[in-house]
């Protein structure tokens, strides 16, 4: 593990995850129209829990009071397609309200994860320069 992903705990990670749900999210909204699009996602806290076990493979347990990794490491989260709450006779599966709800939780996400970053990097800054 290297000594900036033990200072940022993995925000990199979250902020690249954030990025690709936003990209999904988007092409949804795009192809609200679309005859036969079918809506994706992904789980945000799954693919969370493969990239933290991803970073932590390195890392010893030192005493049998640390929580254990293993549990954190449950696999691939890709994209995967949602089921409509409400079918289109054109085949369509997006429902436009539900991708604007879902693309605005997540960018305020993404912003909350970016001010908790720059938070840390100013704590980083002012160590450094013994503050």
């Amino acid at each position: 593990m290297s000594f900036t992903d033990r200072i940022f705990d993995g925000s990199s990670q979250a902020l690249n995850l954030r990025a690709q749900r936003t990209q999904l999210l988007a092409t949804n909204i795009a192809n609200a129209d679309t005859p036969g699009f079918k809506a994706r996602d992904m789980d945000f806290g799954a693919a969370m829990r493969r990239e933290m076990g991803a970073l932590a493979s390195d890392v010893r347990r030192t005493d049998g009071r640390h929580l254990a990794l293993s549990s954190l490491r449950h696999g691939a989260a890709a994209a995967q397609y949602r089921q409509p709450l409400q079918p289109r006779a054109d085949g369509n599966t997006v429902d436009l309200q539900r991708e604007q709800v879902a693309f605005m939780d997540n960018a305020i996400r993404y912003q909350a994860s970016l001010s908790f970053l720059d938070s840390r990097i100013k704590s980083v800054r002012n160590a450094l320069r013994g503050e």
